[in-house]
């Protein structure tokens, strides 16, 4: 199946399908999931490395082998780094999850404080697990759904894959391409500074998202060489992913609605190569970064956006994460009523943020193929509810056996430490191999906000 999904994603990036002969699937074992969990973290990671590959033949290489582990991408789509002496903070706060409501269940995205506090305000209750638990109980799921989203809250009924395909949001989604490209502008073929070994050497990614799927993009492209800068408001902050997600980058804090701010990023946006970013549809544009601006002030600019809920229908737009859209495409329920249980049961790993995460880098890397190549600039949309139909659409074969996914050993970490600046810690040896072209990083993890917002290449990693 792994083999199948890579062949049904492989299209949606306009890339000669005879590059799919020189895939090597190696490693054995499985994500313990009622869905192909493992073969989509093959195939979205397979798909953004052969696209590498791609690139690399645009720019002049023979066609190189590209290996993908599968069982090191399983690994990847959890944790990849192991702290040594130190702990990683906990991934949810204490009211996010999920509860039932008078008629079904529902789960509350409450990790943002903002997030939380419009959940709570919708509830009219206190801030306490078991206060949520009852305000949760007396409220008819679709109601309250509504109302926290009112708020400006993250919230999601869990509804079934058959109600959710007949769902007008679902209706929606199930059209859309996987990878929305479109030709912006006719552009000069500007190379970056790249090497034989560092395909992405040189290029400039501007990385406006948060949790999960744009920083996971956006750390495989510093894997290749990119110089990846983050940019987020003050105040901002996502402890539990943070060391796993910011390896490779410089992560800088600007606010936006601040002149002196302002004509800083007006200069990051004007000499970019690529800006990647999760905003809402209205969002950018209140700040005056709109998408006229944007091309405006840079031609040339490769422009990848994201969202939760997908781009057409009456839901599009709405705030979103991984977990809420494993409630509302059918999910959890498809999980619960296959294992027997009396709760949600969801992906074992946050598969949609991260193979989502791996789709935008690979349209990246297809945008910069165009650019270089044939002088177009482009654009692409992507959402974790189209990457949910991809996986719901390809469930595995009744009583199909796999190798269940044996834990990490000292094998599959890299041999030298990386010092971050929370302790030393291992990582997880990288999914994709290329002959020729290692993935490696330049840069340890660090906190948002820890460098200044400019351009400077990023120094060594610091290992032993």
């Amino acid at each position: 199946m792994s083999h199948s999904l890579l062949n049904a994603v492989w299209p949606a990036l306009s890339l000669p399908t005879s590059a799919l002969d020189t895939v090597l699937l190696v490693g054995e074992g499985e994500l313990p999931s009622h869905f192909a969990v493992t073969d989509l973290a093959v195939a979205s990671i397979g798909a953004a490395a052969l696209a590498v590959q791609q690139l690399m033949v645009a720019q002049g290489a023979a066609p190189s082998p590209v290996s993908i582990d599968r069982r090191l991408a399983s690994m990847w789509f959890s944790r990849s780094i192991q702290p040594l002496g130190w702990e990683l903070p906990p991934l949810w706060d204490a009211i996010a999850g999920d509860y039932p409501t008078a008629d079904g269940w529902m789960r509350l995205h409450t990790n943002a404080p903002h997030h939380r506090k419009a959940a709570l305000a919708a509830l009219g209750c206190a801030e306490d697990r078991a206060t949520v638990a009852r305000a949760v109980a007396a409220w008819p799921g679709l109601v309250l759904e509504e109302a926290v989203i009112a708020q400006g809250g993250c919230a999601a009924l869990m509804r079934s894959m058959a109600e959710w395909q007949a769902h007008p949001q679902g209706r929606a989604v199930a059209a859309e391409p996987l990878i929305a490209f479109a030709t912006v502008a006719s552009v000069a073929a500007s190379p970056w500074r790249w090497t034989a070994g560092r395909p992405l050497g040189g290029l400039k990614v501007l990385d406006l998202t948060r949790v999960l799927a744009g920083p996971v993009a956006t750390r495989f492209l510093a894997g290749y060489g990119a110089n990846v800068l983050r940019i987020d408001p003050p105040g901002w902050n996502e402890p539990g992913v943070v060391p796993e997600v910011t390896l490779g980058k410089r992560c800088a804090r600007l606010d936006l609605t601040q002149p002196a701010d302002r004509v800083i990023f007006d200069k990051l946006l004007a000499e970019a190569d690529v800006l990647v970013h999760g905003y809402g549809p209205a969002a950018l544009e209140r700040l005056g970064y709109g998408v006229a601006f944007r091309r405006q002030l840079n031609p040339a600019l490769i422009d990848v956006a994201l969202d939760a809920y997908g781009w057409t229908g009456p839901q599009s737009g709405r705030r979103g994460f991984d977990s809420l859209v494993q409630m509302s495409c059918g999910i959890a329920q498809h999980g619960m009523t296959m294992q027997g249980a009396d709760k949600p049961v969801p992906l074992p790993v946050q598969a949609l943020d991260h193979a989502t995460g791996y789709l935008i880098a690979a349209a990246v890397v297809r945008a910069l193929i165009a650019r270089l190549a044939e002088g177009q600039a482009l654009t692409a949309r992507l959402s974790l509810a189209r990457t949910a139909t991809l996986l719901t659409d390809s469930l595995p074969a009744p009583g199909r056996s796999s190798t269940s996914l044996a834990s990490a050993t000292e094998e599959d970490y890299a041999p030298a430490r990386e010092h971050t600046e929370w302790g030393p810690a291992r990582r997880l040896l990288p999914p994709a191999a290329i002959d020729g072209a290692p993935m490696s990083w330049a840069r340890p993890a660090s906190s948002l906000g820890a460098t200044v917002a400019n351009w400077r290449p990023a120094r060594a990693i610091s290992t032993d």
